[in-house]
């Protein structure tokens, strides 16, 4: 149901530290326009942590209605709390998101039985599509390819973000069930394509949509040849996205590509002045900044 070019958005913020609800809707119009196939907000990459429940409930009814059906979007609706997962899945599954993007449990570190009741009971309460995010470096735990197996026995749980970092995790999960494989990780799409995955939801996509989407679509079309130069030449520009935590590096690239204010929630903060000069080559080397 989802594959290709998906988008972590970014949520920008105003010098007031306001969600800046304009530069939203420019973002998912930029999207629109240079062929991402869905639109992911309010994921770690969009700050969840840090926005209350109001604040994601309106960017992802906002998103929604800018989009207006011409992307798809899932939205991030995890949290360490069953209760308030179910109520966020159940808002997006109410303005019309078309899916749901749901990390596993943080800081709880439920056990596999935990990760399972998690997921089916808000799975069940809903009819919308959920997407399982598994991503250990944030989360703490891995959830075994034997769980998602079992979570995709249940109707609406039809893909997962793996952001593992283990391809053996990925060719795991699909030996045992057909789950559609997203990637978490930008410079690990395609390797993860080439075991059975079937797209990325990315963050390098909110500075170059229309690459990623090259990338993706040229492998999905078979060719295989197109997608591993695209892979090589955006290669440098994934991984200079993690010089430090993520959504810090690209909402740096976006502020100098003159698209956001470069504007933070704490505990984030701006980059140290050594890791900013690192990430300035890159982009400029990339072409995207002078």
């Amino acid at each position: 149901m989802f594959e290709g070019s998906m988008v972590a958005l970014v949520t920008p913020f105003n010098n007031k530290g306001q969600a800046d609800k304009e530069k939203i809707k420019q973002l998912a119009e930029f999207h629109v326009s240079k062929g991402t196939d869905v639109i992911v907000p309010c994921g770690c990459t969009g700050e969840a942590a840090t926005l209350t429940h109001d604040e994601q409930k309106d960017i992802i009814r906002f998103v929604i209605e800018t989009v207006a059906g011409r992307l798809k979007v899932v939205a991030g609706t995890g949290s360490n709390s069953t209760a308030e997962a179910l109520h966020l899945t159940q808002y997006a599954e109410k303005v019309g998101a078309d899916g749901a993007l749901m990390i596993t449990p943080y800081y709880n570190k439920p056990t596999p039985a935990g990760q399972y009741e998690h997921y089916k009971t808000v799975a069940e309460k809903v009819t919308i599509p959920i997407v399982l995010y598994n991503v250990p470096s944030r989360t703490g735990i891995s959830m075994l390819p034997e769980t998602v197996a079992k979570l995709h026995k249940i109707d609406n749980i039809v893909a997962i973000k793996e952001a593992s970092g283990s391809l053996d995790q990925v060719s795991n999960i699909l030996n045992l069930c057909d789950i559609t494989v997203l990637s978490g990780d930008d410079s690990l799409t395609l390797p993860i394509m080439s075991v059975g995955g079937k797209g990325v939801i990315s963050v390098v996509a909110n500075i170059i949509p229309d690459m990623m989407a090259d990338m993706v679509h040229s492998f999905l079309d078979g060719d295989a040849a197109r997608a591993m130069q695209v892979h090589r030449r955006i290669f440098p520009l994934c991984k200079a996205l993690f010089y430090e935590t993520n959504p810090i590096p690209v909402k740096r690239a976006l502020s100098l590509m003159g698209m956001i204010e470069y504007n933070l929630r704490l505990p984030l903060v701006p980059m140290s002045e050594e890791n900013e000069t690192r990430l300035k080559k890159v982009l400029k080397d990339f072409g995207l900044v002078s």
